[in-house]
């Protein structure tokens, strides 16, 4: 069976959908276009601090030396 057909499976102990659940996902939309709009004008365009950099380029390393080993 392939991954999106297990992913896209419905869940036989899941309750039904109701209005309560569409009011929901409403509103986690208007959350998540809010959120994504505030970070697109805030800190998106701000550089990454050099100690973040530090950290990503050691993260690379290590994930470069684990594949490696494999």
């Amino acid at each position: 069976m392939s991954r999106a057909a297990i992913e896209t499976k419905p869940d036989e102990n899941a309750a039904p959908p109701c209005e309560a659940d569409a009011a929901q996902s409403v509103d986690t939309l208007h959350l998540g276009l809010t959120l994504r709009s505030l970070y697109e004008d805030s800190i998106d365009r701000q550089p990454i601090p050099d100690c973040q950099i530090d950290l990503i380029l050691r993260l690379r390393s290590k994930e470069r030396a684990l594949r490696r080993a494999n």
